[in-house]
C-alpha cells in the first residue's frame, strides 16, 4: 500500500471508529431524561434503583426513550 492511500486509509478509519464505539448512552440522556425525572426523580441514574423504575414504568415512557433503552440493550448495555 503506497503512503497517501495508508494515511487516507487510517484518517478514515480514526474518524469512523469513534462513531461507532457509541454504546447508546447519549441515545438515553438524550430521549430518557425527561422521562426520569417525571417517573423516577431523585433516584441515582446508574443505579440499580433506576433500572427497576425505568421497568416499572415502562409502559409509560416516551417512544424515543423506549427505543433508545430498546438500542442500548441489544448493543450489551445493561
Amino acid at each position: 500500500m503506497n503512503r497517501p492511500l495508508s494515511i487516507a486509509f487510517a484518517l478514515g478509519f480514526a474518524l469512523v471508529v469513534p462513531a461507532t464505539a457509541d454504546d447508546g448512552k447519549s441515545d438515553l440522556k438524550r430521549y430518557c431524561t425527561g422521562d426520569a425525572t417525571t417517573f423516577c426523580g431523585g433516584m441515582d441514574p446508574g443505579g440499580e434503583e433506576m433500572k427497576a423504575c425505568f421497568k416499572n414504568h415502562r409502559k409509560d415512557l416516551s417512544e424515543n426513550c423506549r427505543r433508545a433503552i430498546d438500542a442500548y440493550e441489544a448493543k450489551g448495555g445493561k
